[in-house]
């Protein structure tokens, strides 16, 4: 048994280290798919559908879907984007718990106190126990944050780490999650529009009626219409697991560890869970920022420090 474990953590480090190679080549894909969506929704049927149309209404119907993709296609890229290159959080420099397990004190460690108990037995026995408030790093050799994991893609401590996402090429943590689920929203607005606009034309595949347009872009848009339904249908069933983690303030890989805990002692109440995600300021709700005001006064958004529920407060997980 012990040896079929170390097999299967051999074989998981290699399959990181080839995600880690991936790099930009998904990001070409991701364009590569919007590219492909583009062409065969605006240029070879929407687009001449609007300089031909035969009536006021058939050219309001084409410009309506046109103006709703083209608007939905920024908030794509501009969310993508963020989560691409937002940074999900890292452990500061020398960073330090601000709660003294020993006295129950809130004021950080002073040096002498901080020093005794990581060279302590006692400290040892809070990392391998798994302490949520005093946690190491055995891999970065640092003090992890609560709610900190390691990545062994990225090869860090991500904080509030949900998990590794090869379409984006990055960590989804503390400080971009929320661009990662406006992504996931988007996405599927995106692809169900494009869905239900190529709908008629991959019927019209299927009858007796000549269908206008050359091979290629025939072809283009039966691809499209396969590909967006199947996104559409995946990232549906995506966005509602993460909405579910959402609403009780946790993440993926918090969802398993607590399976065993009946009680989890971040969960505030969806009203205060959304906002430890969304923030308060509800103009920032859509698009992937944040306000300075949300900043300032939710400190869960900077990924260090997490309010409890009281009557868990100590309580582990």
């Amino acid at each position: 048994m012990h040896r079929s474990g170390t097999a299967m953590a051999w074989n998981v480090f290699k399959f990181c280290t080839a995600l880690r190679g991936l790099g930009s080549v998904m990001i070409l894909l991701v364009l590569a798919i919007v590219g492909v969506t583009y062409y065969a929704l605006v240029l070879c049927n929407y687009g001449p559908a609007l300089l031909g149309a035969a009536g006021v209404l058939d050219a309001l119907a084409a410009l309506a879907v046109l103006l709703l993709f083209h608007i939905l296609l920024v908030m794509l890229l501009w969310s993508y984007f963020s989560v691409v290159f937002t940074d999900p959080g890292a452990v500061p420099p020398n960073w330090r718990p601000d709660v003294d397990e020993e006295r129950g004190e809130t004021a950080p460690l002073s040096t002498s106190d901080f020093n005794s108990l990581t060279n302590s037995q006692q400290y040892m026995a809070h990392s391998d126990t798994g302490n949520p408030r005093i946690r190491y790093c055995r891999k970065c050799n640092q003090l992890k944050p609560p709610r900190c994991h390691h990545c062994s893609v990225c090869g860090r401590c991500v904080l509030k780490m949900d998990h590794h996402c090869v379409w984006v090429v990055n960590c989804v943590g503390a400080l971009n999650y929320k661009f990662f689920l406006l992504f996931l929203f988007y996405t599927f607005l995106e692809t169900a529009l494009v869905t239900l606009s190529l709908l008629p034309h991959f019927i019209a595949f299927f009858s007796d009626v000549e269908i206008p347009g050359t091979p290629g872009a025939l072809a283009t848009t039966f691809l499209t219409f396969v590909l967006n339904l199947a996104f559409t249908l995946s990232v549906l069933g995506f966005m509602i697991m993460h909405m579910s983690l959402v609403s009780a303030n946790t993440t993926t890989i918090e969802a398993y560890e607590k399976k065993t805990t009946p009680f989890w002692k971040y969960d505030l109440g969806r009203r205060r869970n959304f906002a430890q995600v969304f923030g308060n300021n509800k103009w920032y709700w859509f698009i992937p920022a944040y306000s300075e005001e949300d900043l300032r006064i939710i400190p869960a958004l900077q990924g260090l420090d997490y309010p409890v529920r009281l009557d868990l407060d100590g309580q582990g997980l």
